[in-house]
């Protein structure tokens, strides 16, 4: 008995410390308030960046540059990650968007796009065609990529 409550409790601490981890973003898939991180799902995704399932050339779906973070709750580089995009989705409100993608929620999403490694990064301007990275790139990468991919300032 001892031993369920000692599992229950430390369940219950570890609950508390991922939500508190995640911030301000905005969890409901497609949802997102200024300087916020968007969740995206399947559907999301084809009605806010990509409908790979009509259109076989890139065609974007948003007005603003993006950035795409495909991540998983059990990637140590890809939680390294998120708080550094947290922080660029706050600074950069209003000139990108940024939109996380949990892999393992949605596979069909991450496999029908390639994504074979964690994290990864898709760099999409407002015009012409998204760029990737992979692994947990250092801040000033992140923003050289934003100045210079996504020509945002």
């Amino acid at each position: 008995m001892k031993r369920i409550i000692l599992i229950s409790g430390l369940l219950a601490v570890f609950t508390l410390k991922t939500v508190m981890a995640e911030g301000p973003s905005v969890k409901e898939p497609g949802t997102s308030k200024a300087g916020s991180v968007v969740y995206l799902t399947n559907e999301t995704f084809k009605k806010q960046v990509f409908n790979y399932t009509v259109n076989k050339d890139w065609k974007y779906e948003g007005t603003m540059p993006a950035i795409i973070d495909f991540y998983a709750d059990w990637c140590a580089p890809c939680r390294q990650l998120s708080p550094v995009v947290e922080e660029l989705a706050r600074e950069y409100a209003g000139k990108l968007v940024v939109y996380k993608v949990d892999t393992e929620k949605e596979r069909q999403l991450a496999q029908s796009l390639g994504v074979t490694s964690l994290p990864t990064l898709l760099f999409i301007p407002a015009k012409g065609k998204p760029q990737v990275a992979t692994g947990a790139l250092p801040k000033s990468v992140l923003v050289k990529a934003i100045n210079e991919v996504l020509l945002v300032k």
